[in-house]
């Protein structure tokens, strides 16, 4: 297992800049196993934060040290300031709301949204107006009388959202709360929930293996990856400019080569790719001369022509190999002539697009253009070669 680079943060640039919640340099060991490595990180108040990786990375794990229901090994959890590492969870300003969502069947919408401020034992007329506020907010005023079972997937999560709102505590977390329902209604639901927490200016920290659902809801993300905080930064940070190759293939789509530095002038780094030579403008990667790392570019960033090559661009010949219709986009393969593949997505609604079999060429402009440290992990048919 390769080294872990150092955390790459942005600067915080959502709704406030004071912290709700601080991870100081936390880790969590189960026996053998680290689930958590020395994550340090902070999530301001009003922020839509999201943790996302692929199952096993540690951002349940985190979520749940912050809940309560984890003690960390090491490290601190601060809320507002305040160590509640070893604070059980009832005794946290801080909410959860998981993907199964624990209503009360035998309680009506209302009642369900009632019980917290119930519980804390609060005047009536204050349970009353903090339930007919958050039913307005979710936008369910009118579906008060219904029970859960008289209620769509979408609804029912709304109602959890309400309940877990009402008592308005200083953090909501959400454990994929999205994963039970379908594409349609998840994708509504990705933007409601994006409204509700704006409305309520509530602290959202929210974790998912669903790259879509981040980039669409939150101010900020981090990245995780067996058990490593990889990147912290903006949707567009992350994908415009991914500090590792692990950040870089899990976020979207990316065409990844491996590259040999041959020279650098200030900003300028010229590499060895695909058998060609070409310059990474404002280069991050910290790359010196003789040292290979990974070029990246976006397949959307990828142009498939058949004329001449376009003077501002790096242009090199391709072999259509395969193309699948996704609706609004064609996706191509194209192999170069190194034995490389260059991927691609084109507008569908262009006509006279290329076939497999035609060759073409394939450009992007020079900002296309980003260099990482270490190198890509070697595809099935790259092993299978390998072993043969």
């Amino acid at each position: 297992m390769s080294t872990p680079q150092a955390v790459q943060t942005s600067p915080i640039t959502g709704p406030g800049t004071k912290p709700v919640i601080e991870i100081d340099h936390v880790s969590k060991e189960f026996a053998d196993f680290t689930a958590v490595k020395d994550a340090n990180f902070s999530i301001v108040e009003g922020e839509f934060f999201s943790m996302l990786g692929p199952s096993g990375c540690g951002k349940t794990t985190t979520l749940r040290m912050i809940a309560g229901f984890e003690t960390p090994t090491s490290g601190a959890i601060r809320l507002q300031g305040e160590d509640v590492s070893r604070v059980p969870p009832n005794k946290r300003d801080v909410n959860t709301v998981f993907q199964q969502y624990a209503l009360f069947p035998h309680m009506n919408v209302w009642d369900n949204v009632a019980y917290g401020p119930r519980a804390k034992k609060l005047p009536k007329e204050e349970v009353a107006k903090r339930v007919e506020e958050l039913l307005g907010v979710v936008r369910l005023s009118d579906f008060a009388t219904r029970r859960p079972g008289q209620l769509s997937g979408g609804q029912q999560q709304r109602v959890a959202l309400a309940r877990a709102l009402v008592n308005y505590p200083k953090a909501l977390l959400l454990d994929e709360p999205l994963g039970a329902l379908d594409l349609k209604l998840r994708q509504g639901m990705q933007l409601e929930l994006k409204r509700i927490q704006r409305e309520v200016g509530i602290t959202f920290v929210f974790v998912t293996h669903d790259q879509e659902e981040a980039l669409t809801m939150s101010d900020r993300i981090a990245v995780m990856n067996v058990g490593n905080v990889e990147q912290i930064g903006s949707p567009r940070e992350i994908y415009d400019h991914p500090a590792s190759v692990f950040v870089a293939g899990f976020i979207g789509q990316a065409n990844l080569w491996v590259a040999k530095v041959v020279e650098r002038t200030g900003s300028t780094t010229t590499v060895e790719v695909a058998g060609r030579r070409l310059d990474v403008e404002n280069d991050r990667s910290g790359l010196q001369v003789g040292e290979t790392g990974t070029f990246m570019v976006r397949p959307e960033r990828v142009h498939i022509d058949a004329d001449a090559a376009h003077p501002e661009r790096w242009t090199v010949a391709a072999t259509i190999t395969e193309l699948v219709f996704q609706g609004p986009v064609v996706r191509y393969e194209a192999r170069l002539a190194d034995g490389s593949t260059v991927v691609a997505h084109v507008p569908a609604r262009r006509d006279g697009l290329p076939i497999p079999g035609d060759v073409v060429k394939a450009s992007w402009s020079d900002d296309a253009c980003v260099l990482l440290p270490g190198v890509p992990a070697p595809t099935k048919s790259d092993t299978a070669a390998d072993e043969a």
